[in-house]
Parts: structure tokens; C-alpha cells; sequence
């Protein structure tokens, strides 16, 4: 495992170039200028080295200069960096120094497999370089491309909701539920819009489902568990119809009534539970309605089951379920960006 000093010292490295390749354009004078610092910053520590031991190679510590020239600036300044380091090293600390005579031809091949090698590594960075870029662009391209799709589901969505209002005026009942419905599915899309598509936090779902039926009533409680689309959405609809039912003759209708939301993750398998108390007294359904047929499907498509126990003090349900582990990288890359724990972790 990488100490976490070593985590840090990398990761402040790589914002630094982030943050020089946003800040220097390839194949500006300020490229250029970045270059020639690269290179001094090379002379520096061959001084240094050469301090402590009269051994050092003359080209070794010249050899990154190009690289992070060429990362940086592009193949242009990843040259200037190659033929600048090589005058300096031939000039300054190739016998005999101050001059561009070579007596030894051990230095003339050290001089032209520098220039060789350093030429070979500028065209790899300025190759990456442009790879990166490209790749950049396209990240850009998919998220702005996840925003307008975002944007036009949610005007559909509303051109839905008037057309099932207008159409089951006369249905209330029907009209309602339905409706209730969709802004459940809308709410959990605009968590999953906050993670490019990514998932949501079992937790955030929670909240937006309970939210209307005020939160101070509600116990939500459970390790950070982060969620796939799909899984995602099906938990909202599970969690909204409960809390719907709930609402209508369970813990929600009654004045002093509560409801817990509490789950456990062990790697890829999430246990929830749904409690209600201090509610009217709930009677068993004499058939399954779509409330709960819709639990059993849901479930079912992740290997999972669903419990429903009608206790005297309110409905107490046990869901379980897997998460799809072809997902459950993609959900641990996002929730690790995130700062946030995945199901799969200890």
C-alpha cells in the first residue's frame, strides 16, 4: 500500500501540472519560457548532485526537462528544452569545461544518445499530451451532452405530468399517484445528474423521498452506501411508495408517528428496512395492491426478496438486494471522486 505522505506529494504534483496545462498553451511563448526554466531547473540539480559526488552522469538529471516540456508546452518546447540542456551539459560540465571541444569520445556518444534518447521521449509527451487533450475534450463533450439530455427529459417530463393532469382530472386518486410517482423517478434523476450519471447516495434518496412528510419525523440511518442508476431509481420507487402508503394509513397520517429508514452493505449485498410506530392500528392487505407487487418485481430483477410484517405499533418491511457487480466498479470509481464510501468497501 502507498504511504498516505506519498498520496499526498502526488496528488499536489498532479494539480501542479493540471493546473499548468490549463494556464500554458501549447506552443506560446510562455511554453517556451516554462522550457528554458525546466532546463535551468535541471543545470540547478546537477550542481547539487555534482556537490555530493564528483560520479553523477552529466546527462541524468537533464532528461526530464524535455518530458515535462513536451507534457506541457508541446513538441516545439520539448526540443528547445533537448538542444538547450545538451549546449549547457557540453558547454558547462563536459571536460574541458567552457568549451565545445570534446576530448573523449565516451562524451561524444553520451552527447548523441542524450539528443536520441530526449528526441524519443518529447514525442511520446507531445503524443500523450495531445491524447490527453483529446480525451479531455470529449469528457467535456459527454457531460455537456449528459446536461442538454438532462435538460430536455426534464421538459418532457413536465409535458407528461400536464397531459396525465388534464387527461384524469376526473381521477384524483389515479391522477395522484401516478404523478407522485414520477417525481419520485424525477427527484432521484436529478441525484444521479449530480454524479454525471454516475448513481446516488442510498442516504440523499432517502431524504428526498421523506422530505415532503417532514424529516424531523424520520430516522435515516445506515453506512454511506453509494448506489448505480439503475439500483438507484428502483429504491427511490420503493422507498416513495412506502412512504406514500405510509402517509395514507400508516405512521405518516398520524400525528405522533415515526418512520426509520435504516440498511447495512457487506460488499456487493444492502439490507434495508422500512419500520413505522406510533400509527393507527394497520391490518394485513387481504391481496398483494401495486405497492407491494411492485416491491416483490423490483427487487427481483437484483436477487432480492421483500418482507412485510403488519405489527400492531405499524408496517415493518425487510428488503434486500444485490447490487449488479458490473456496476458496482463504476459506482465505487464515482463514490471514491466523491469522497464517499461504496458497498463493496470494508
Amino acid at each position: 500500500m502507498e504511504p498516505a505522505g506519498a498520496g499526498n506529494v502526488k496528488t499536489q504534483i498532479d494539480r501542479a501540472l493540471t493546473a499548468l496545462h490549463r494556464n500554458i498553451a501549447p506552443g506560446s511563448s510562455q511554453a517556451y519560457l516554462f522550457a528554458i526554466c525546466c532546463v535551468v531547473v535541471s543545470a540547478l540539480a546537477h550542481l547539487a548532485l555534482g556537490g555530493l559526488s564528483d560520479d553523477v552522469a552529466p546527462f541524468v538529471t537533464f532528461y526530464p526537462a524535455p518530458l515535462v516540456a513536451a507534457l506541457i508546452g508541446g513538441l516545439g518546447p520539448g526540443v528547445v528544452a533537448t538542444v538547450l540542456g545538451a549546449l549547457i551539459v557540453w558547454w558547462v560540465f563536459l571536460l574541458p569545461q567552457f568549451s565545445f571541444y570534446m576530448s573523449r569520445e565516451g562524451d561524444i556518444i553520451s552527447l548523441l544518445t542524450y539528443c536520441a534518447g530526449s528526441m524519443l521521449i518529447v514525442w511520446a509527451g507531445d503524443y500523450f499530451r495531445s491524447l490527453s487533450k483529446r480525451l479531455e475534450d470529449e469528457e467535456n463533450f459527454r457531460k455537456l451532452a449528459v446536461q442538454e439530455l438532462s435538460h430536455r427529459l426534464k421538459n418532457k417530463l413536465a409535458t407528461i405530468q400536464a397531459i396525465i393532469a388534464i387527461h384524469l382530472r376526473e381521477h384524483p386518486q389515479v391522477r395522484n399517484d401516478i404523478l407522485g410517482r414520477l417525481n419520485a423517478l424525477s427527484a432521484t434523476d436529478e441525484l444521479i445528474g449530480t454524479t454525471q450519471g454516475q448513481g446516488a447516495h442510498l442516504s440523499d434518496i432517502a431524504s428526498a423521498e421523506l422530505g415532503p412528510y417532514a424529516l424531523s419525523r424520520a430516522i435515516i440511518r445506515g453506512p454511506s452506501v453509494f448506489l448505480p442508476p439503475k439500483v438507484a431509481l428502483t429504491v427511490a420507487l420503493l422507498l416513495h411508495e412506502l412512504a406514500t402508503n405510509s402517509a395514507k394509513y400508516g405512521s405518516l397520517s398520524a400525528e405522533n408517528g415515526r418512520v426509520s429508514v435504516t440498511w447495512s452493505a457487506s460488499g456487493p449485498e444492502l439490507s434495508l428496512e422500512w419500520r413505522e410506530s406510533n400509527g393507527p392500528v394497520v391490518q394485513p392487505a387481504s391481496r398483494k395492491g401495486f405497492g407491494l407487487r411492485l416491491l416483490a418485481r423490483a427487487l427481483g430483477q437484483f436477487g432480492g426478496a421483500v418482507e412485510t410484517n403488519f405489527d400492531a405499533s405499524g408496517l415493518n418491511c425487510k428488503m434486500n438486494l444485490t447490487i449488479p457487480q458490473s456496476t458496482n466498479g463504476e459506482a465505487a470509481k464515482a463514490a471514491h471522486q466523491m469522497g464517499m464510501w461504496s458497498p463493496s468497501d470494508p
